[in-house]
């Protein structure tokens, strides 16, 4: 069974009741998230033996959020505890014609000083075929980016998978610093996730039908791929993605969705963890592409980060189920 290792930042939201604004009622609702905590948590819903690589405080904060993975079966055992505190995002979602918004709280985390010799690459990667990361590391300081150059350095020369997600966030930092610091890492990527407006100010790669190809070419990935959205509202997206294989010399694509949104947080990451499960589970690129645009569609209907959803929900909407009808 293959073993699949994320590392990466996890958080605590907060968010106010429903749709309502930030402190409309003196309350929030709290749960734990963070991009590459997400692809972990999907992974082991459908049945992939994941391992989770962080850094949290040694308090009450930090145990929850613990367990909260483990509830979910992913691996824990490799986390490293110590810093004061866990960064936090405020989400106020969205609807109609007002978007959601985030707001982070992040810095400095337990997670910002995390440093390379707190984590021993050789024994988390031991026995594990592929690596999951994200261009959200490198943001947040030079201890959290040294450590991802080291956990990619790691995984290529155990013969490893190495995903690589842009997840470019723009209130952490510039195009233009984010251009300079991701575009090596992207070089060290075996497959890159990238939405498609991301392509331009980040790989100086034009969206469009070649892009996939234009990225391998340029920067090495064998695999692209490049999600897409259109937004009528805050409420209501389609959604889609294309794959480029580079083995294949073909470009796939897959049926869009359209979605009725109630918290699309974490669609990314779930269309991500879909990809992965199907290229790890042996499906063909074509029907593994299906699977997680599946994915990333049936995330924009569960409130939180996680897609808590089975290979087998997945399964019917990406076969053409998309009725929403009763199940009894």
């Amino acid at each position: 069974m293959s073993i699949v290792v994320c590392f990466g930042e996890m958080l605590l939201r907060l968010s106010p009741p429903g749709f309502e604004r930030l402190l409309q009622s003196p309350m929030f609702s709290a749960r734990f998230g963070g991009s590459e905590a997400n692809v972990a948590i999907s992974l082991a819903r459908f049945g992939v033996s994941s391992r989770y690589v962080t850094r949290l405080p040694a308090n009450a904060i930090g145990d929850a959020a613990v367990r909260a993975l483990r509830a979910e079966g992913v691996e824990t055992a490799h986390i490293v505890r110590g810093g004061n505190r866990i960064g936090i995002y405020f989400v106020e979602t969205g609807a109609g014609q007002r978007p959601s918004t985030v707001t982070y709280d992040r810095h400095p985390s337990s997670f910002s000083s995390l440093e390379p010799s707190d984590i021993d690459w050789t024994t988390v990667i031991a026995g594990a075929s592929w690596l999951h990361v994200s261009g959200i590391t490198p943001a947040l300081g030079a201890g959290p980016a040294e450590c991802l150059s080291f956990a990619m350095t790691a995984a290529r020369r155990s013969g490893m998978t190495v995903s690589f997600d842009l997840n470019y966030r723009a209130t952490l930092w510039s195009a233009e610093a984010a251009a300079t610091a991701l575009q090596p890492l992207v070089r060290g990527a075996d497959v890159l996730f990238a939405s498609e407006d991301h392509l331009q100010p980040l790989l100086g790669i034009a969206p469009g039908a070649d892009a996939g190809r234009c990225v391998s070419e340029q920067y090495g990935p064998r695999r692209v791929a490049i999600t897409s959205r259109a937004s009528r509202s805050a409420s209501e997206n389609t959604v889609g993605a294309v794959l480029w294989d580079q083995q294949a010399a073909e470009v796939y694509d897959a049926p869009r969705h359209q979605v009725q949104v109630v918290d699309r947080i974490g669609a990314g990451d779930a269309f991500a963890a879909g990809l992965i499960y199907g290229l790890t589970g042996g499906r063909h690129p074509a029907d593994a592409l299906r699977f997680a645009v599946a994915a990333g569609a049936l995330k924009h209907t569960i409130p939180g980060d996680a897609n808590l959803m089975s290979v087998a929900d997945v399964d019917r909407v990406a076969e053409g189920d998309s009725s929403g009808r009763l199940q009894r």
